[in-house]
């Protein structure tokens, strides 16, 4: 099917050929010779095209035109008559007919007409779809966001059954799916393929199949390809030159998307460098004074409680709470800014979990929050570096727990995902959420809602799950939690 018809006229015989003519051409047609009718369906269904007689009671077909096109005013209308005149033709002309023909038909004239209304409704709903994409582009640098609307965007106009746009990993990892939209699971392997071919050769390519056509065009960036957008299409006859451009023109928004957010971490990259070695020397400046200070309150609170002055130790252990809490904002600060180097050990990762859990017991316990853990048996022995580790999932934990009142659940999982060769581990909350405009600004150092925050447990988080090659991805929803999944790409340690 390739649109949506509507055809009124209250004369059966012209609506029966009409309907079968653009049946003929793949379009799905609604026929009928009452003008209220028609107006019922414009408003409940979506249509393509309308083909309306000028002469009929008690609306004529230039009345139900202006109706109709407040209704659907991209809608393009086609003016039939019998009695055809050059001022009936200006007249729907300029009321916003986009043709007029005159019955009865004249060869081919039916066919072409329609067939250039509908071309002319394509081009105008593309554009407004690459728009809508330009906005996008403009409004945020989330490219998984703009990624995915490239997708259902493609899958719209396209009308395909399934759309991807797959990305080359970093050190010859291969292609990973970015963004997917369809009805059914798509064909990881022909995809792949397909893909691969389009990037190899920097141009779209199509497979047939015995379920239709796979179709890709590749993202270039730079003269480089850097992935591919791919549709599956439900028939057996090649894409028209038409549809690969369309493919290419979306490709194209999707490359300089990916070629966005590259400079961005570039240019984010080399300030965070300046800002880190900033940093990093006001907090070695910090050490030793703040080192110095909790020797003073210790010694204080030591003193005032042999003179068993109650007030005055209080008040030194609270001075003391105050440089513990300096220390630790400076450790985190000499953490971020440090080059970081990986040494790998063999460890089972939900020990490391289960170390987090246990430094965080206190506080687990003063809010009431029940902990939900579940390690799947099979989960590999994997070579990680424990101690970064351990640092990036407390980070993760503390967060959880900081997100909910008392009496919240934390749930704490690790899964083997062996097709993909990843231990995934989950920590979800059940906490206030976040929003989309937030969720996109969490990883960014020194970015933080909390008011004694120093915002760079997740930026650390981040970075330890990077130098293990993995992946760190949040799902959040206000009012209902958020849950951070972490995906450590490793191999199976025999015995």
């Amino acid at each position: 099917m390739i649109g949506r018809a509507l055809v009124v006229d209250d004369d059966r015989h012209i609506l029966e050929v009409v309907t079968f003519r653009l049946q003929s051409l793949g379009l799905e047609v609604t026929a009928t010779g009452d003008p209220s009718k028609a107006l019922q369906a414009l408003r409940k269904e979506r249509f393509d095209l309308a083909l309306f007689d000028l002469r009929m009671t008690p609306m004529d077909g230039i009345e139900l035109m202006v109706e109709a096109l407040d209704i659907i005013p991209t809608l393009p209308v086609l003016i039939m008559t019998a009695h055809g005149t050059i001022e009936n033709a200006v007249q729907a002309m300029q009321r916003g007919a986009f043709d007029y023909i005159v019955k009865p038909f004249r060869g081919d004239e039916l066919t072409t007409r329609v067939q250039r209304a509908l071309a002319d409704r394509r081009l105008a709903r593309n554009l407004e779809r690459l728009q809508a994409i330009g906005r996008l582009l403009s409004s945020t640098g989330r490219l998984e966001t703009i990624l995915e609307a490239i997708v259902q965007t493609t899958l719209e106009a396209t009308e395909a059954e399934g759309c991807a746009i797959l990305l080359a990993g970093e050190k010859g990892e291969g292609l990973r799916a970015m963004a997917s939209h369809g009805a059914t699971p798509l064909p990881s392997e022909r995809l792949h393929a397909t893909a691969a071919q389009a990037m190899a050769k920097k141009e779209s390519v199509s497979q047939e199949h015995e379920a239709g056509v796979t179709l890709a065009a590749p993202l270039m960036v730079e003269q480089e390809a850097v992935g591919a957008l791919v549709v599956e299409l439900s028939r057996r006859y090649p894409p028209s030159q038409e549809e690969r451009e369309l493919l290419q023109v979306f490709a194209s928004h999707a490359a300089v998307a990916v070629r966005n957010a590259q400079e961005l971490s570039r240019l984010r990259s080399g300030a965070l460098a300046a800002l880190g070695r900033m940093t990093a020397q006001v907090a070695h400046d910090l050490k030793n004074p703040l080192g110095g200070l909790k020797l003073y309150s210790l010694t204080l609170e030591k003193r005032l409680k042999a003179r068993r002055d109650a007030k005055g130790q209080e008040l030194a252990q609270k001075i003391a709470m105050a440089v513990d809490h300096l220390s630790d904002t400076v450790t985190e600060i000499t953490t971020f800014a440090r080059p970081r180097e990986i040494h790998p050990s063999a460890m089972k990762v939900h020990l490391l979990l289960d170390e987090c859990l246990q430094l965080v017991a206190d506080r687990i316990e003063m809010k009431q929050i029940e902990v939900a853990r579940h390690y799947d048996e099979d989960v590999p022995v994997a070579l990680v570096d424990a101690r970064e580790l351990k640092r990036a999932f407390l980070n993760l934990i503390i967060n959880g727990i900081e997100a909910m009142e008392e009496g919240g659940s934390l749930g704490v999982t690790a899964r083997w995902e062996k097709e993909a060769g990843e231990i995934e581990i989950t920590i979800a909350d059940t906490g206030k959420g976040m929003g989309a405009a937030l969720r996109e600004r969490i990883f960014e150092p020194f970015f933080t809602t909390k008011e004694n925050g120093t915002g760079l447990g997740m930026a650390i988080a981040k970075s330890v799950i990077d130098l293990h090659g993995g992946r760190i991805e949040v799902e959040s929803q206000i009012g209902r939690g958020t849950s951070v999944r972490v995906r450590l790409p490793m191999k199976e340690r025999n015995g």
